[in-house]
C-alpha cells in the first residue's frame, strides 16, 4: 500500500501562474560572467522562475571537470541580485547542504546518483532539519520506481513537504536516440501514486542533444507534467560539461513558444492508462526487432555452414514445414492466417537474401 504523503501545494511556495514552470541555467557554473550573462537573458522569459547551475559536479571520471565548488555560490548570489530569480543547486552531502543554505539558495535538488543511496538521503534529510526548503528529487539512473519513491517518502517523513519530482530519464543498454531512455510509464506511475506532487521533466538529460528537446518537452506537456528543467548557456559551444544538450536562452524562448499546451480532453486515469499501453507496445517492438536481428545472425551462420559443405540455399521440405507449423501456432494464438503468411514470407525472403550474400562473399 502506498503511504500517504504530505505535499505542500506548489503555489504556496513558488510564484506559479499556471504556465509550465521552467527551471533553467547552465549545466555547470563556470565563471561569474557565464552565469550572470545567461541569467540576464533567462529573466526575459516569463516561464523561467528558477535559475539552476551545477556547483559540485559528480562525474564518472575524476579527470573530468567537477565544478567550481563554493565560490560558484557567490556568483549565484549575484544572479539573484541582478534578476530576482530563485536559485537551485544540486547537493549530494550534508556539507553541500550547509554551504547552499549559507549562500541563500532557495531550492535544492537531489541528483540521480545520490537518490540511489538511502544513507545519503538520510544524512541530507538530517542536515535539513529545521529548514523549510523545497527539494527537487530526480529519478535514479536505473529504471527503479521503488528507489525513487523511497527517497521521496524518506524526505517527507523527515518533515520536508515542499517536494518536486524530476523525470530525467534512465540508463538503458539498448540503442536509442536518447542519452537516457524516457521510459514514460515510470513517471506516469509516480504521478498516479502521488497526484498532488509536482512533476518536472528534464529533457536535457533525456535527450543528450538539443535537436530532440522540443518533441520530448511536448510529450511532457501532453502528459500534464508541471514544467521543465532545461539546461541553457549563453555560449553552449564553449561549455565545459554537456555542451551538446545545452541551448541558448534565445533558443529556449523559441522552444517554449512552440509548445502546444492542450486543454484537458479526458481523465488523467484514461490518459495515463493509454500512455502505459503505448509504452508497452514500444518495448515489445524493440524486443521484436532484437529477436529478428538475432535470427538473421543465425541465418548468416547457417549460410556459412552451407557454403563450406556445398549445400543449396533453398530447402523446400524445411520451408514447407516452417510454413505449416508457424501458421498453426499463430492461429492458436489468435493471429490472422493471412497476416502470419505475409510475415513469414517477408522473413523468408530476407533469409534467402542473407544466405545468398554469404554464398557470394569472397573469402
Amino acid at each position: 500500500m502506498t503511504p500517504p504523503l504530505h505535499i505542500a501545494p506548489l503555489k504556496s511556495w513558488l510564484p506559479f501562474d499556471g504556465r509550465p514552470l521552467v527551471v533553467s541555467g547552465p549545466c555547470s557554473a563556470e565563471s561569474e560572467k557565464q552565469v550572470r550573462a545567461t541569467a540576464a537573458e533567462l529573466v526575459k522569459i516569463p516561464e523561467v522562475k528558477v535559475f539552476r547551475a551545477g556547483i559540485w559536479k559528480p562525474r564518472t571520471r575524476p579527470s573530468s571537470f567537477e565544478g567550481v565548488g563554493k565560490k560558484g555560490l557567490k556568483w549565484l548570489q549575484k544572479v539573484k541580485q541582478d534578476t530576482g530569480l530563485l536559485l537551485t543547486v544540486e547537493v549530494a552531502s550534508p556539507g553541500h547542504v550547509r554551504e547552499a543554505l549559507e549562500h541563500d539558495i532557495d531550492i535544492l535538488w537531489i541528483g540521480a546518483r545520490t537518490v540511489v543511496n538511502p544513507f545519503s538521503i538520510q544524512e541530507i534529510g538530517e542536515a535539513l532539519q529545521g529548514h523549510d526548503i523545497p527539494l527537487m528529487i530526480k529519478n535514479p539512473l536505473n529504471p527503479d520506481l521503488q528507489t525513487w519513491t523511497g527517497a521521496i517518502e524518506r524526505f517527507n517523513q523527515m518533515g520536508l513537504h515542499k517536494l518536486v519530482a524530476v523525470h530525467r530519464g534512465f540508463s538503458f543498454f539498448t540503442r536509442s536516440p536518447y542519452r537516457n531512455a524516457p521510459m514514460w510509464e515510470i513517471p506516469i506511475e509516480l504521478m498516479c501514486m502521488y497526484p498532488k506532487m509536482p512533476m518536472l521533466n528534464d529533457p536535457s538529460h533525456i535527450c543528450g542533444k538539443r535537436e530532440l528537446l522540443l518533441p520530448t518537452a511536448q510529450k511532457a506537456m501532453d502528459l500534464e507534467m508541471t514544467g521543465l528543467m532545461i539546461e541553457t548557456h549563453y555560449r553552449p559551444e564553449d561549455a565545459l560539461t554537456d555542451k551538446r544538450q545545452q541551448i541558448t536562452p534565445e533558443r529556449l524562448g523559441k522552444l517554449l513558444k512552440s509548445l502546444v499546451i492542450r486543454k484537458e480532453t479526458g481523465s488523467f486515469a484514461f490518459k495515463t492508462k493509454l500512455e502505459g499501453l503505448r509504452s508497452e507496445i514500444d518495448k515489445l517492438d524493440e524486443e521484436l526487432i532484437d529477436i529478428l536481428a538475432r535470427r538473421m545472425s543465425v541465418v548468416e551462420e547457417i549460410g556459412r555452414y552451407k557454403k563450406e559443405n556445398r549445400i543449396t540455399i533453398l530447402q523446400l521440405k524445411r520451408w514447407n514445414k516452417i510454413i505449416r507449423d508457424r501458421i498453426e501456432h499463430g492461429i492458436r494464438l489468435g493471429l490472422n492466417r493471412e497476416f502470419v503468411i505475409r510475415l513469414l514470407e517477408a522473413i523468408h525472403d530476407e533469409t534467402i537474401q542473407k544466405q545468398m550474400d554469404v554464398m557470394n562473399k569472397k573469402a
